[in-house]
């Protein structure tokens, strides 16, 4: 017997959703077989088969939302094999059955997930019936039940052991329905010209995490205007050099001057842990990427120590990979320093909250021509806005400005990202 719990699919997760399932109870699976796909905040993800059987019980539901990591979710028997989730219900169990919590850290931790332990099974609760005797049924069959308003008292369990399983409603006559519904009440429509959209588990998360950073990071800005003219100038002399199929963007550009500044700057390289501040020792350069119903941030590891054209190519592949849903845990899991781009929208500048536990987030806008005055002469120049937003507990204000000083030098002259 194997007993198929929610997978921790990153060091941060704690639960997720069950989007959906592939098999359904009574079909034969292999290890290896996909058997369904799990709705983290980041992505979805595949759940593999471990062992070979047939897919006995499923107890959770496809579109349960919030199903705690380590938390049982099937039941695959080999040959012969009895299910022993009644046995465990009908005994009285030595600890509850507790989600698996990830490992605590005191940074971002860029490996994969070390693998989740199989946590004892969930009892099968049971249910009263007049004559003081328990019937069992599976938690599925229970959320079922109630969906649809049947007796549970009235069925006849064909599961192990007489357990009540989804089949078992399947075939329920219409005369098992509960005299009263057990459907909520919906709440009143707030008017014909709205419609409502329900969030995913990405949008929770993401608006649980920005929210947490406004509360608890004390955010102040530092903006500067940079010449951008040298750089684009030195991007199309690379790309008119560069081997078939690579195309430096100014973006991979702004990475590598980024990373550079961070080097040069530690302190803005850093993230905030209570008692103490951490220095991360390269720039692991998240870089934000809109997605289907969401954002997710793919990291450029060490973007110090790689060129124009390694930069050019990972950015590339990571979102390719944040687009199809495809990335690990370890491609965006970690990073000590974000740049949010929304200068290819036409926006001239804004102010981005940071990524915690990050100390700060860059925020670039468009380049544009503008009027700027040099040694007293009215002249045009390719000019972008770039902000700065820091957490004030890690960064102070002069160590902000001096790491835009350097960041607005590098753009400003390319050839320093060589130094």
């Amino acid at each position: 017997m194997a007993v198929v719990t929610m997978p921790a699919l990153s060091p941060t997760m704690t639960e997720g959703k069950l989007a959906k399932w592939l098999v359904k109870e009574g079909d034969d699976v292999r290890s290896g077989d996909v058997i369904a796909e799990i709705e983290t905040d980041k992505a979805v993800m595949e759940v593999e088969a471990l062992d070979d059987g047939k897919m006995a019980s499923i107890l959770i539901a496809e579109g349960t939302e919030g199903v705690a990591v380590g938390s049982v979710i099937a039941e695959i028997l080999g040959d012969g094999e009895e299910s022993n989730l009644s046995d465990q219900a009908n005994a009285e169990p030595k600890s509850a059955a507790q989600p698996v919590e990830p490992a605590e850290t005191k940074a971002p931790v860029a490996s994969a997930p070390a693998p989740v332990p199989v946590a004892p099974v969930a009892p099968v609760a049971p249910v009263a019936t007049q004559d003081g005797s328990r019937l069992f049924a599976s938690p599925l069959a229970r959320r079922i039940a109630a969906d649809r308003g049947i007796d549970l008292k009235s069925i006849s369990g064909s599961g192990p052991k007489g357990r009540i399983i989804k089949a078992d409603l399947d075939q329920a006559p219409a005369s098992t329905l509960a005299t009263a519904s057990s459907q909520p009440l919906m709440p009143q429509a707030m008017g014909e010209d709205s419609s409502v959209i329900e969030n995913s588990q990405m949008r929770k998360v993401i608006a649980s995490r920005l929210q947490q950073s406004m509360q608890d990071s004390p955010h102040f800005y530092v903006n500067m205007d940079i010449d951008i003219g040298a750089m684009l100038a030195a991007r199309k002399t690379l790309n008119d050099h560069a081997p078939e199929g690579v195309k430096i963007s100014v973006n991979d550009m702004i990475i590598k001057a980024a990373a550079t500044a961070l080097m040069r700057v530690p302190e803005v390289n850093a993230s905030w842990e209570g008692e103490q501040t951490r220095r991360f020792n390269h720039a692991d350069i998240s870089v934000a990427v809109a997605i289907e119903g969401g954002l997710i941030t793919p990291i450029i590891r060490h973007a110090e120590e790689k060129g124009l054209e390694a930069i050019s190519s990972e950015v590339a592949a990571l979102a390719k990979r944040a687009h199809d849903g495809k990335l690990a845990p370890e491609e965006y899991t970690g990073g000590s320093f974000t740049i949010s781009n929304l200068g290819m929208f036409g926006v001239t500048s804004f102010t981005a909250v940071i990524n915690p536990p990050q100390a700060a987030i860059l925020a670039i806008g468009a380049g544009e021509e503008r009027a700027v005055v040099r040694n007293g002469q009215l002249a045009v120049a390719t000019m972008m806005t770039a902000t700065l937003s820091s957490d004030h507990r890690v960064v102070d204000g002069a160590n902000a400005a001096r790491f835009m000083k350097v960041f607005k030098e590098i753009v400003e002259n390319p050839v320093l990202a060589l130094a």
